[in-house]
């Protein structure tokens, strides 16, 4: 069973081919929020590359954010396209178990922190179990104060990760000590060994199922009930 996984709710495309022996493919590349031009050519590369052709795909895999939102549109209706052309199943993953999913061999809690822009961040706690981690304290948005704040009232060893914490990390390490990662953003990789382990499983569910975690409402939607309560 071969796994097309697509990650593209940050800055970076991401789209790898995985299956029962890992990652098999795996192409990545950052160039300034040009998902929509970069995305098609990258699986065309990638498939070229690894020598496998989308018939031999199974299942279609997606991060579903949360995210930049022009990213994560970018990345879901182009994940559906081609769920719906070669008429396979889809298994949709939240970007912040993206995060987590490397780091679930960490003794420690894992909070996987992405930037959400505006003084804000997308956060979620995870702590390891068997074969990889569990999410522990649902995913939230909020000012970087709203994170530290629940970092304390937990008071546990943690460590957190992605480009939010990088960004944000002396105001974390301000009001609470722990330990801050690199610049890690979700990546396809993991994204297909989650999902080959859910499709295992027959987790996957009909493209049109398959939504988008938003976590706040779009910057137009924002602006408009600005100016309307103006």
């Amino acid at each position: 069973m071969l796994i097309l996984g697509i990650e593209t709710a940050t800055e970076r495309v991401s789209v790898a081919i995985g299956g029962h022996e890992g990652v098999i493919g795996l192409f990545e590349v950052t160039k300034g929020r040009r998902h929509a031009e970069t995305l098609v050519p990258a699986i065309d590369s990638l498939c070229r590359q690894s020598g496998i052709g989308l018939d031999e795909i199974s299942v279609i895999a997606v991060d579903v954010g949360p995210g930049l939102f022009t990213g994560m549109r970018v990345g879901l209706a182009s994940a559906k396209a081609f769920a719906q052309a070669l008429r396979l199943p889809m298994i949709g993953i939240s970007s912040l178990d993206l995060l987590a999913f490397p780091c679930r061999h960490a003794d420690r809690v894992v909070v996987p922190v992405i930037d959400a822009r505006k003084g804000e961040v997308f956060y979620a706690m995870y702590r390891q179990v068997p074969g990889g981690v569990q999410q522990v304290v649902a995913p939230s948005v909020g000012p970087v104060e709203e994170l530290v704040a629940d970092l304390l009232a937990r008071s546990e060893d943690v460590l957190c990760v992605g480009d939010g914490a990088r960004r944000y990390g002396e105001e974390i390490l301000d009001g609470f000590h722990c330990e801050i990662g690199g610049d890690e953003r979700p990546s396809a990789g993991p994204l297909v060994q989650l999902a080959h382990a859910r499709a295992l499983r027959e987790e996957w569910v009909n493209p049109r199922e398959v939504e988008p975690i938003y976590l706040r409402a779009p910057d137009a939607q924002i602006n408009w009930s600005s100016r309307t309560s103006r």
